[in-house]
């Protein structure tokens, strides 16, 4: 049986930490940044954690995950 294939799009979106849990990049960051407050800019710095809900879907995509 051939290997499973990796889905190109969730691996350049999606990192598998540690201890099993996905990182995401937060949305919104790309461009227009002028038009955001300072806050809001800062609050989309840092990457966040997939929702326990969402992983299991996403570990089917990354099977190195």
């Amino acid at each position: 049986m051939s290997k499973m294939k990796t889905n190109r799009a969730a691996a350049k979106r999606f990192k598998v930490t540690g201890s099993g849990r996905i990182r995401r990049p937060k949305g919104g960051n790309q461009h227009c940044m002028i038009g955001k407050s300072r806050k809001r800019r800062r609050r989309l710095r840092d990457n966040d954690m997939v929702a326990p809900a969402m992983q299991e879907r996403i570990k089917l995509l990354l099977p190195y995950g």
